[in-house]
């Protein structure tokens, strides 16, 4: 089938993932498990595993869906890949025979882990999680220490890691110090094997609290690999990894009194020009940005998103630019034109939500584009 331009697409810098990489290890000061869930943010995560590949020491995923898409992306390479989250009884064989590593919270998941690695012949790789505030899983801290005991009591199981996870370290620094003590006065009595990883920095851990845990032996950055800072003012040396684009498909002149979009919000006062674009939140553009002044770039120059976002269009006032623009021309949703710059951040902040749920949420439908530099030769597409 003939190949034509996309209407809207990704563009993934690797060589900027990659600086990103250098940059968070520098600040770790130890090696990086890579968080590449939910298909790397959105950056796709065959090509950002194999851009991290030679960045990192392990990598970080959800579930086990998406361990077996990593391990396929790299046969080649015995990198350790951890499911995060809980895994369903289904899961745990298919787990143990792939090698991954696990993550657990109770006593119950240890021995279903031992058993099923017993019968495959084999060792389950287990990292204990103790909950220090988040809530969604781990040991209490009363019962830790027996849950990690109890692993390295199993004849089939092995003690690959511990761990913990920040709820709020953009938002409670003090709560976040308790944490990091906690943690600490719970791992230091016990008995752990030299190769047992110890981790519990996100990326607003890394960035706001890696010099009060010098006991740590691996960070997990997420966001921060992909050039976003979760905290403000804070690392701006990262750049961003992806830029988000469409395309004009049509300008039209309007005159006052025309409604745009589903529930005519928006109706002209003037007569306009106006540009349609083809993005909607079918490509994941939030339809909560509508009505929330927000904007794309067009031509270097920032262009109010008109009425209600749909499924596959938006409209955006083009009235102030001049007349060259046409149909084709690329429209900048996340990224810089010339001397403007819209970020994930300003658009989650415009849409009441967070840059992890902007990213995550650009669809399959979009064009993943990837290249070694920042702006530049594209080297392959999926």
């Amino acid at each position: 089938m003939q190949k034509y331009p996309p209407r809207c697409w990704v563009e993934v810098s690797l060589k900027a993932l990659k600086h990103n990489a250098a940059f968070c290890r520098a600040k770790a000061g130890c090696p990086l498990m890579a968080i590449v869930k939910a298909d790397a943010y959105g950056h796709g995560l065959e090509e950002v595993a194999r851009g991290l590949s030679q960045e990192i020491e392990a990598f970080g995923v959800a579930n086990l869906r998406e361990s077996l898409r990593l391990r396929n992306a790299l046969p080649d390479l015995a990198i350790p890949i951890l499911i995060l989250s809980p895994a369903t009884p289904e899961e745990i064989p298919a787990i143990i025979a792939g090698g991954f590593s696990a993550s657990v919270s109770t006593p119950e998941e240890v021995k279903i882990y031992d058993a099923e690695a017993a019968k495959a012949n084999t060792k389950a790789s287990l990292h204990a999680v103790a909950d220090t505030g988040m809530g969604r899983m781990g040991s209490a801290p009363e019962t830790f220490p027996a849950l990690v005991e109890l692993i390295q009591a199993q004849q089939h199981c092995l003690l690959a890691g511990v761990n913990t996870h920040f709820p709020s370290a953009d938002e409670e620094a003090d709560f976040t110090a308790e944490q990091i003590n906690e943690f600490l006065s719970l791992i230091k009595p016990l008995a752990l094997p030299s190769d047992c990883a110890i981790h519990i920095a996100n990326s607003a851990g890394l960035l706001g609290f890696q010099k009060r845990m010098p006991f740590v032996t691996m960070a997990r950055p997420g966001l921060a690999l992909y050039g976003i800072s979760p905290l403000k003012g804070v690392a701006n040396e990262l750049q961003p990894v992806l830029k988000w684009k469409t395309r004009v498909t049509l300008i039209r002149e309007i005159s006052a009194g025309t409604s745009i979009s589903y529930g005519r919000t928006f109706t002209a006062e003037n007569s306009m020009r106006v540009a349609t674009l083809g993005i909607g939140y079918g490509d994941g553009y939030p339809r909560h940005l509508s009505n929330q002044q927000a904007e794309v770039l067009i031509s270097g120059k920032r262009c109010p998103v008109l009425g209600r976002i749909t499924m596959d269009q938006v409209v955006v006032d083009i009235s102030h630019l001049d007349e060259t623009v046409k149909s084709g021309d690329e429209a900048v949703v996340i990224g810089a034109q010339e001397n403007e710059k819209i970020t994930a951040s300003e658009l989650a902040e415009k849409a009441g939500t967070i840059p992890w749920e902007i990213l995550t949420g650009i669809t399959s439908r979009v064009e993943r584009i990837y290249s070694t530099t920042p702006g530049g030769n594209h080297q392959q597409s999926a």
